[in-house]
């Protein structure tokens, strides 16, 4: 659990720097999703500073994904966008409304109730046909993704935001799937080729979504996404369970961290301070 926080604390500070360069970037002129969005944002140095925190964090969550269950990992990572409104209090200004930190508070004692409930990690290695299945998805969400991304308004930027935590889900679940990390075992194991196509789509589709739509409404479709699906996988697949007894203090954990966390969406991509005349 502590290195899920860490991976948290990665994300929710990275997210404030990737938004910035993202709408700093020049938007382009294609329809739909643009790949080369990608490219522009990385000249913005608060991106790649942004792409490197995240790097750690994913160290620390793939630690995280492999010692606990996954619906205590995910509810920790939605916990990202406490840290991220913390952060955006300290940094860029931002005033906290009373409710706000009181939503804070809820995301932290979410969470420990779901330590305190959490057992070990599921004893299942997954299927086969799980892992064939996560690459499907990412596939998916890759193609889903493309056709979100030629609608208008908020539709655009909920159905990119579902698609990018379905993305990031995968991750979470491809990381549980590889047991065999040799060379020749990582080449031949779908769940890899899984972890790549769906962070790739991930990254690209949530991108897009907080550069020209609404920041809320995508992270909000972004922290369903990438909690509710791997945790039911988690349970339903591999195994993971609460400790005995105490399931329904997980449950209730789960669903305060991450309606709380749900409330500070307005926080994944806080804008960026305005420039000062000349």
């Amino acid at each position: 659990m502590l290195c899920a926080l860490a991976a948290a604390v990665c994300f929710g500070t990275a997210s404030v720097l990737q938004a910035m360069a993202a709408r700093a970037a020049s938007p382009g002129t294609g329809a739909g999703v643009d790949p080369a969005l990608l490219v522009r944002a990385l000249r913005q140095w608060r991106y790649a500073a942004g792409l490197g925190l995240d790097g750690v964090g994913f160290v620390f969550q793939v630690v995280a994904l492999r010692s606990v269950p996954i619906y205590a990992v995910g509810a920790a990572l939605a916990a990202s966008l406490a840290v991220t409104a913390v952060v955006a209090a300290r940094l860029l200004r931002v005033r906290l409304s009373g409710a706000e930190w009181g939503a804070v508070g809820a995301v932290c004692a979410g969470l420990a109730l779901l330590a305190l409930a959490s057992g070990a990690e599921g004893a299942g290695a997954g299927s086969d046909a799980l892992r064939y299945a996560m690459l499907g998805v990412a596939v998916g969400v890759l193609g889903v993704g493309g056709v979100a991304g030629r609608l208008s308004g908020r539709g655009r930027a909920l159905a990119l935001g579902l698609c990018s935590g379905f993305g990031f889900g995968v991750v979470e679940v491809s990381v549980r799937l590889i047991d065999d990390v040799s060379p020749g075992g990582l080449l031949t194991d779908p769940a890899v080729y899984a972890l790549l196509v769906g962070g790739g789509a991930a990254f690209l589709l949530l991108t897009s979504a907080v550069q020209r739509g609404s920041v809320t409404v995508a992270t909000a479709g972004m922290v369903l996404g990438e909690t509710v699906g791997p945790a039911l996988v988690g349970v339903a697949f591999l195994g993971d369970r609460a400790r005995p007894g105490l399931g329904w203090l997980g449950v209730l954990g789960f669903a305060v961290a991450v309606t709380a966390a749900l409330s500070l969406t307005r926080f994944a991509a806080p804008e960026p301070p305005p420039p000062t005349p000349s």
